[in-house]
């Protein structure tokens, strides 16, 4: 099983189980208005202890961007790279080269045009993912576990929204679009 799918196994076996049971509507306004306020102190729990996990790996939000685009393993060039992250080329070819320094990245030349890069995401850069979403899921149970189940079950169904959206879209950055 790929690590993946066991951290999707155990987000299931913790979360969807209570979906089913749960019938509940929230209908009071201040019962909405305490689920937002308490939605927003787990956000901020989460994202302080990513950007902790961050720091501790000494790797930026735009770097963790770009292994979990190269994860995907389509073949991927800096040009599509820094589309993807809606960065300049030069840009883009700066945080590949810290990537490339680190070995969590691999660059190679294309046959019919060196000046084309290929990018590839190494084991080592597959292993730190893993690791970052290990932690992330570790911190996301530990928060959400001590819950009601009913209060679980919505947690379950905005995650489940929420992956869903994110698998229609294979995981690719979705680009605002000007109104």
């Amino acid at each position: 099983m790929t690590p993946r799918r066991a951290i999707a196994r155990m987000f299931e076996a913790d979360l969807s189980a209570p979906v089913v049971a749960a019938g509940i509507r929230t209908q009071n306004p201040r019962e909405l208005s305490e689920r937002v306020a308490m939605g927003r102190a787990l956000w901020r729990e989460l994202v302080v202890g990513f950007a902790s996990q961050l720091g501790g790996l000494r790797l930026g939000f735009t770097q963790l961007a770009a292994l979990y685009i190269l994860a995907d393993g389509r073949t991927t060039t800096i040009s599509d790279l820094a589309d993807t992250l809606n960065r300049s080329p030069s840009a883009t070819s700066r945080l590949v080269d810290g990537l490339v320094r680190r070995r969590l990245v691999e660059r190679r030349s294309e046959t019919e045009d060196r000046r084309q890069k290929t990018l590839w995401l190494t084991q080592r850069g597959q292993a730190l993912l893993r690791l970052v979403d290990r932690a992330r899921a570790d911190q996301f149970l530990s928060a959400v576990r001590p819950m009601p189940p009913a209060e679980r079950a919505l947690i379950a169904m905005g995650v489940a929204a929420l992956a869903t959206h994110a698998i229609s879209r294979r995981g690719r950055l979705i680009k605002p679009t000007v109104r």
